[in-house]
């Protein structure tokens, strides 16, 4: 019974990805309003590790394959070997790289301690400077002045070693809602953000319609994007190509649209990690945890469809 269930998932599976993945990637193509990029504008795909099964290698390996130009992962902290694995497959490979940086101590003075520790490390590597660091930073129950010292940090080493340092819009940390977000942005002048808008859809219970001047307010403040897609009931669609969710799709993508014409007009650099993640945040069969979509090729899918959507 569990392998005729298998085979009809994963059959169901395949003839759904089959049916929609054009229609869908021609849609979005054909609602982009065209913006003529000037000169500088860079596309970076980046690709996830979270949820991948093997060495650090053949990642790099697969990702390459995938036609990614770099990895996001999180900085190695006290581990010389696993960082000159990584360093190693990365030069191997080809792949520039953007670090995760973070800390999880309740105690704002520890965190505070373990998160400039590793920004240090992550920011002075001998091997590869990053195109970027995007932090998990502070607790969503640390006051403003407590998370704004995060901030303070970031900005100085930002200006000292001309790394892109960038705060995350998630869940449990600092920028985890958009009215606390934009109260950061209105007195922080020099805050830029990694852009995973999917949390807020939770935390507000919504796609955010009756707070459009927030969020516009907040897309000019974006310089990477985490692009899983969310719901007002989790963080995260089952899977993106199927119908039920376009409407979340829609509000995802024009978000986006934002801030990539705000990247051409400028000629910056613009990068997207994609971002669906493996079970828990994708669902699962009740008793066989089996996966109701397949990871990767939801991420490759995401990165395929905005590239056509995103290029000059």
């Amino acid at each position: 019974m569990q392998q005729n269930r298998r085979h009809f998932l994963k059959t169901t599976a395949t003839v759904t990805a089959a049916g929609l993945f054009i229609p869908l990637s021609e849609v979005a193509a054909q609602e982009m309003e065209y913006t003529k990029a000037k000169a500088g504008y860079e596309l970076l795909f980046m690709a996830t590790d979270w949820g991948f099964d093997g060495t650090v290698d053949e990642f790099c390996e697969a990702a390459k394959k995938e036609g990614y130009e770099g990895i996001e992962t999180w900085w190695p902290a006290d581990n010389s070997k696993a960082q000159g694995d990584l360093f190693a497959a990365l030069k191997k490979h080809d792949l520039q790289v953007g670090f995760l940086c973070g800390g999880s101590q309740s105690d704002v003075t520890a965190h505070l301690n373990i998160f400039k520790k590793n920004l240090d490390a992550a920011t002075a590597n001998d091997f590869q400077k990053p195109v970027y660091i995007n932090c998990h930073s502070g607790k969503d129950y640390f006051n403003y002045d407590q998370n704004k010292l995060f901030i303070d940090y970031t900005t100085k080493k930002s200006k000292e070693t001309g790394i892109p340092i960038y705060h995350e819009t998630h869940r449990g940390r600092m920028l985890y809602s958009a009215p606390i977000t934009r109260n950061f942005i209105e007195n922080n002048p020099d805050l830029r953000l990694t852009l995973d808008i999917s949390h807020w859809c939770v935390v507000h219970e919504s796609l955010l319609a009756d707070q459009k001047d927030t969020i516009d307010m907040i897309l000019e403040k974006v310089s990477h994007i985490h692009s899983r897609v969310g719901h007002p009931q989790g963080a995260q669609v089952n899977d993106p190509r199927a119908p039920e969710w376009e409407g979340a799709i829609k509000a995802h993508v024009a978000w986006w649209d934002s801030v990539i014409a705000r990247k051409k007009l400028k000629g910056e650099r613009m990068t997207i990690l994609t971002e669906f993640g493996p079970p828990d945040y994708l669902q699962t069969l009740p008793y066989t945890r089996q996966p109701v979509a397949d990871q990767w090729a939801i991420n490759v899918y995401m990165m395929n469809l905005l590239r056509k959507r995103y290029q000059l």
